[in-house]
């Protein structure tokens, strides 16, 4: 199988065991946070519901500059609902599904560099940038469902079943 193949196959178990999470999202509690160095509620699902989109810039352009001059890279608004959510999630993942399929194994094999005020902080091939954003993707949604159980809503099984939903994801 191609690495566009292997990454295709992925993304959507992913997307779906993200979509669980996100249902549980408690409406009207984005600003709450576990702790006061933490990402706010809300600004954590938006994260999430958005990162499989992140496949279009690693396969299109070269790099990331993560401290654009401002009002360069303007922000997408945060969802606010479940349903904003799952629909931003829904977004997401057919642009990731495009920008896989769009490419090539060669493509994937060039380099991608994540830069700050200019300076190159990480470099690695594309399909290396590609996986480890499957694993920040996994962190990032391990973390909401700790936020989950703090909020004492649902937790939806993602790997196997959770205390609360004996589903086998």
């Amino acid at each position: 199988m191609t690495m566009t193949g292997q990454f295709l196959a992925q993304l959507d178990p992913e997307a779906l065991r993200t979509r669980h999470a996100l249902e549980q999202v408690p409406e009207g509690r984005a600003d709450w946070k576990p702790h006061e160095k933490s990402m706010p509620l809300g600004r954590l699902a938006g994260l999430l519901a958005g990162m499989p989109s992140w496949f279009e810039f690693i396969v299109r352009d070269g790099s990331l500059e993560l401290s654009p001059p401002a009002g360069a890279n303007p922000a997408p608004p945060t969802p606010r609902t479940r349903a904003e959510l799952v629909r931003a999630l829904d977004e997401a993942v057919a642009k990731a599904r495009a920008a896989l399929a769009g490419t090539t194994e060669d493509h994937l094999m060039q380099p991608w560099r994540l830069t700050v005020q200019g300076k190159t902080v990480s470099e690695a091939p594309r399909h290396i940038v590609i996986r480890d954003t499957f694993m920040h993707l996994a962190h990032h949604r391990g973390q909401l469902t700790v936020y989950l159980r703090l909020c004492g809503v649902t937790v939806p099984a993602i790997y196997g079943p959770s205390a609360d939903d004996a589903r086998f994801a």
